[in-house]
Protein backbone atom coordinates (compact mmCIF):
# COMPACT_ATOMS: atom_id res chain seq x y z
CA UNK A 1 0.00 0.00 0.00
CA UNK A 2 1.20 3.75 -1.03
CA UNK A 3 1.86 5.94 1.66
CA UNK A 4 0.04 9.43 1.33
CA UNK A 5 2.03 13.07 2.34
CA UNK A 6 -1.19 14.49 3.36
CA UNK A 7 0.44 18.00 4.02
CA UNK A 8 3.46 19.19 1.58
CA UNK A 9 3.87 22.53 0.12
CA UNK A 10 6.36 21.31 -2.84
CA UNK A 11 5.59 24.25 -4.90
CA UNK A 12 7.11 26.66 -2.72
CA UNK A 13 10.23 28.28 -4.09
CA UNK A 14 12.77 25.90 -1.83
CA UNK A 15 11.93 23.56 -4.89
CA UNK A 16 12.84 25.65 -7.50
CA UNK A 17 15.96 24.50 -8.52
CA UNK A 18 15.17 20.00 -8.10
CA UNK A 19 10.87 19.66 -7.55
CA UNK A 20 10.58 17.08 -10.75
CA UNK A 21 13.62 15.13 -8.32
CA UNK A 22 12.13 15.66 -4.93
CA UNK A 23 8.63 14.42 -6.49
CA UNK A 24 10.60 11.01 -7.66
CA UNK A 25 12.04 10.62 -4.54
CA UNK A 26 9.41 10.67 -2.41
CA UNK A 27 7.29 8.53 -5.03
CA UNK A 28 10.82 5.93 -5.39
CA UNK A 29 10.26 5.91 -0.98
CA UNK A 30 6.23 4.37 -1.64
CA UNK A 31 4.60 7.78 -1.59
CA UNK A 32 1.31 7.72 -3.96
CA UNK A 33 -0.22 10.79 -3.44
CA UNK A 34 1.16 14.09 -2.54
CA UNK A 35 -1.80 16.77 -0.81
CA UNK A 36 -0.58 20.35 -1.35
CA UNK A 37 -2.42 23.12 1.00
CA UNK A 38 -2.66 26.81 -0.01
CA UNK A 39 -0.65 30.14 1.54
CA UNK A 40 -2.33 32.62 -0.68
CA UNK A 41 -2.99 33.90 -4.18
CA UNK A 42 0.66 34.50 -5.17
CA UNK A 43 1.03 30.62 -5.44
CA UNK A 44 -2.37 29.45 -6.78
CA UNK A 45 -0.92 29.50 -10.19
CA UNK A 46 2.37 27.31 -9.12
CA UNK A 47 0.22 25.03 -7.32
CA UNK A 48 -2.24 24.50 -11.01
CA UNK A 49 0.73 24.13 -12.86
CA UNK A 50 2.41 21.03 -10.35
CA UNK A 51 -0.91 19.26 -10.29
CA UNK A 52 -1.52 19.58 -14.34
CA UNK A 53 2.33 18.26 -14.60
CA UNK A 54 1.15 15.24 -11.72
CA UNK A 55 -1.89 14.51 -12.18
CA UNK A 56 -1.77 11.38 -10.80
CA UNK A 57 -0.06 12.56 -7.77
CA UNK A 58 -0.68 15.61 -6.89
CA UNK A 59 -4.25 17.06 -4.74
CA UNK A 60 -4.97 20.57 -4.22
CA UNK A 61 -6.46 22.58 -1.23
CA UNK A 62 -7.91 26.19 -1.44
CA UNK A 63 -7.36 28.35 1.67
CA UNK A 64 -5.65 31.37 3.27
CA UNK A 65 -2.86 30.68 5.64
CA UNK A 66 -3.19 32.31 9.02
CA UNK A 67 0.20 33.90 8.62
CA UNK A 68 -1.21 35.68 5.27
CA UNK A 69 -4.15 37.28 6.71
CA UNK A 70 -3.26 40.87 6.19
CA UNK A 71 -4.76 44.40 5.01
CA UNK A 72 -5.84 42.64 1.20
CA UNK A 73 -7.61 39.96 3.45
CA UNK A 74 -10.87 40.71 2.10
CA UNK A 75 -9.39 40.20 -1.66
CA UNK A 76 -7.54 37.12 -0.57
CA UNK A 77 -10.80 35.44 1.08
CA UNK A 78 -12.54 36.03 -2.38
CA UNK A 79 -9.99 34.44 -4.40
CA UNK A 80 -10.69 31.10 -2.03
CA UNK A 81 -14.09 31.60 -2.77
CA UNK A 82 -13.75 31.80 -6.61
CA UNK A 83 -11.27 29.10 -6.58
CA UNK A 84 -13.05 26.94 -4.82
CA UNK A 85 -16.16 27.46 -7.69
CA UNK A 86 -13.46 27.38 -10.32
CA UNK A 87 -11.26 24.08 -9.51
CA UNK A 88 -12.03 20.98 -8.15
CA UNK A 89 -10.32 21.47 -4.99
CA UNK A 90 -9.90 18.44 -2.03
CA UNK A 91 -9.98 20.53 1.20
CA UNK A 92 -10.12 23.88 2.30
CA UNK A 93 -6.85 24.89 3.92
CA UNK A 94 -4.60 25.14 5.18
CA UNK A 95 -6.76 27.51 7.59
CA UNK A 96 -6.49 28.16 11.35
CA UNK A 97 -4.94 30.88 13.56
CA UNK A 98 -1.30 31.65 13.92
CA UNK A 99 -0.21 33.48 17.42
CA UNK A 100 3.61 32.59 17.70
CA UNK A 101 4.26 35.63 14.25
CA UNK A 102 1.66 38.26 15.40
CA UNK A 103 -1.16 38.42 17.73
CA UNK A 104 -2.14 41.86 16.74
CA UNK A 105 -4.69 40.48 13.59
CA UNK A 106 -6.37 37.54 15.78
CA UNK A 107 -10.10 38.96 15.15
CA UNK A 108 -8.84 39.53 11.38
CA UNK A 109 -7.58 35.22 11.43
CA UNK A 110 -10.74 34.38 13.43
CA UNK A 111 -13.31 35.92 10.80
CA UNK A 112 -11.12 34.33 8.06
CA UNK A 113 -11.10 30.99 9.75
CA UNK A 114 -14.79 30.86 10.55
CA UNK A 115 -15.76 31.77 6.84
CA UNK A 116 -13.67 29.57 5.12
CA UNK A 117 -15.11 26.78 8.02
CA UNK A 118 -18.39 27.67 6.73
CA UNK A 119 -17.28 27.64 2.55
CA UNK A 120 -15.91 24.05 3.36
CA UNK A 121 -19.22 22.86 4.45
CA UNK A 122 -21.61 24.62 1.57
CA UNK A 123 -19.17 22.12 -0.47
CA UNK A 124 -19.21 19.38 1.57
CA UNK A 125 -15.20 19.45 1.85
CA UNK A 126 -12.91 19.02 4.82
CA UNK A 127 -10.93 21.63 6.66
CA UNK A 128 -6.73 20.81 7.46
CA UNK A 129 -6.40 23.31 10.12
CA UNK A 130 -3.11 25.11 11.12
CA UNK A 131 -2.41 26.24 14.62
CA UNK A 132 0.45 27.90 16.23
CA UNK A 133 0.25 29.12 20.10
CA UNK A 134 -3.77 29.31 19.43
CA UNK A 135 -5.43 25.88 20.67
CA UNK A 136 -7.98 27.59 22.95
CA UNK A 137 -8.57 30.00 20.01
CA UNK A 138 -9.18 27.66 17.23
CA UNK A 139 -11.55 25.33 19.34
CA UNK A 140 -13.52 28.31 20.02
CA UNK A 141 -14.40 28.77 16.61
CA UNK A 142 -14.50 25.06 15.88
CA UNK A 143 -17.00 24.97 18.85
CA UNK A 144 -19.26 27.45 17.26
CA UNK A 145 -19.08 25.15 14.15
CA UNK A 146 -19.26 21.36 15.16
CA UNK A 147 -21.57 18.97 13.72
CA UNK A 148 -21.61 16.21 11.07
CA UNK A 149 -20.61 18.37 8.49
CA UNK A 150 -17.12 19.40 9.84
CA UNK A 151 -14.27 17.01 9.41
CA UNK A 152 -11.05 17.32 8.41
CA UNK A 153 -7.12 17.55 9.83
CA UNK A 154 -5.56 19.04 12.82
CA UNK A 155 -2.22 19.90 10.95
CA UNK A 156 1.15 19.22 12.24
CA UNK A 157 -0.50 18.56 15.74
CA UNK A 158 1.95 19.27 18.58
CA UNK A 159 -0.64 19.87 21.47
CA UNK A 160 -1.44 17.79 24.69
CA UNK A 161 -3.71 14.35 25.23
CA UNK A 162 -6.10 16.63 26.35
CA UNK A 163 -5.60 18.98 23.06
CA UNK A 164 -5.64 15.68 21.15
CA UNK A 165 -9.05 14.08 22.38
CA UNK A 166 -10.36 17.54 22.14
CA UNK A 167 -9.84 17.71 18.31
CA UNK A 168 -10.80 14.46 17.71
CA UNK A 169 -14.01 15.16 19.09
CA UNK A 170 -14.71 17.79 16.20
CA UNK A 171 -14.45 14.88 13.60
CA UNK A 172 -10.64 15.64 13.21
CA UNK A 173 -7.83 13.17 12.17
CA UNK A 174 -4.32 14.57 13.50
CA UNK A 175 -1.57 15.10 11.01
CA UNK A 176 1.40 13.94 12.61
CA UNK A 177 5.06 14.46 10.88
CA UNK A 178 8.46 15.37 12.10
CA UNK A 179 7.90 16.39 15.40
CA UNK A 180 7.32 13.04 16.54
CA UNK A 181 10.97 12.19 15.84
CA UNK A 182 12.16 15.42 17.95
CA UNK A 183 13.09 14.69 21.53
CA UNK A 184 11.60 17.68 22.85
CA UNK A 185 8.15 16.97 20.44
CA UNK A 186 5.92 15.74 23.65
CA UNK A 187 3.87 14.02 20.99
CA UNK A 188 5.52 11.02 21.24
CA UNK A 189 4.78 10.49 24.85
CA UNK A 190 0.81 10.11 24.36
CA UNK A 191 0.26 9.10 20.75
CA UNK A 192 -0.10 5.55 21.60
CA UNK A 193 -3.02 6.20 23.55
CA UNK A 194 -4.65 7.50 20.66
CA UNK A 195 -6.52 5.26 18.06
CA UNK A 196 -4.09 4.63 15.35
CA UNK A 197 -7.50 5.20 13.25
CA UNK A 198 -7.58 8.78 14.63
CA UNK A 199 -3.28 9.70 12.90
CA UNK A 200 -2.67 10.56 9.05
CA UNK A 201 1.04 11.21 8.82
CA UNK A 202 2.45 14.37 6.58
CA UNK A 203 5.98 15.98 6.15
CA UNK A 204 4.86 19.91 5.78
CA UNK A 205 8.01 19.82 3.16
CA UNK A 206 10.25 21.80 3.32
CA UNK A 207 9.92 22.91 6.93
CA UNK A 208 9.80 20.72 10.29
CA UNK A 209 12.05 17.87 8.73
CA UNK A 210 12.18 14.81 10.87
CA UNK A 211 15.29 13.58 12.87
CA UNK A 212 17.81 12.95 11.78
CA UNK A 213 17.61 15.87 8.82
CA UNK A 214 16.31 18.04 11.75
CA UNK A 215 16.73 21.93 10.90
CA UNK A 216 17.69 20.95 6.44
CA UNK A 217 14.60 20.97 4.21
CA UNK A 218 12.36 18.83 4.38
CA UNK A 219 11.09 16.36 1.88
CA UNK A 220 8.17 13.75 1.09
CA UNK A 221 10.68 11.30 1.13
CA UNK A 222 11.03 11.80 4.34
CA UNK A 223 7.57 10.63 5.05
CA UNK A 224 8.95 7.03 5.81
CA UNK A 225 10.35 8.19 8.87
CA UNK A 226 7.63 9.58 10.26
CA UNK A 227 5.84 5.98 9.89
CA UNK A 228 8.94 4.13 11.09
CA UNK A 229 8.41 6.88 14.28
CA UNK A 230 4.92 5.85 14.63
CA UNK A 231 5.47 1.97 14.13
CA UNK A 232 8.22 1.98 16.98
CA UNK A 233 5.53 4.13 19.00
CA UNK A 234 2.59 1.92 18.57
CA UNK A 235 4.85 -1.04 18.30
CA UNK A 236 3.09 -2.36 14.93
CA UNK A 237 4.68 -3.30 12.07
CA UNK A 238 5.11 -0.61 9.23
CA UNK A 239 2.80 -1.82 6.72
CA UNK A 240 0.20 -1.35 9.88
CA UNK A 241 1.12 2.25 10.28
CA UNK A 242 1.31 2.75 7.14
CA UNK A 243 -2.62 0.97 6.09
CA UNK A 244 -4.39 2.65 9.09
CA UNK A 245 -3.09 6.25 8.49
CA UNK A 246 -3.92 5.61 4.71
CA UNK A 247 -7.53 4.61 5.31
CA UNK A 248 -7.99 7.12 7.35
CA UNK A 249 -6.88 9.73 4.70
CA UNK A 250 -8.84 8.41 2.22
CA UNK A 251 -12.25 8.63 4.73
CA UNK A 252 -10.91 12.21 5.30
CA UNK A 253 -10.42 13.00 1.33
CA UNK A 254 -13.59 10.95 0.80
CA UNK A 255 -11.74 9.00 -0.81
CA UNK A 256 -12.69 4.95 -2.67
CA UNK A 257 -10.74 2.67 -0.35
Amino acid sequence: MKMIDTHTHLYVEAFDEDRDEVIQRAIAEGVGEFYLPAIDSTYTQRMLDLEKAYPDHIRLMMGLHPTHVKENVTEELQHVNEMLDQHAYVAVGEIGIDLYWDKSTLAAQQKAFDQQIKWAKERKLPIVIHCRDAFEEVFEVLEDNKGDDLFGIFHCFTGTIKDAQRAISYNLKLGIGGVATFKNGKIDQFLAQLPLTSLVVETDAPYLAPVPFRGKRNESAYLSLVVSRLSNIYTLPEERIIAATTKAAKEVFRLKT
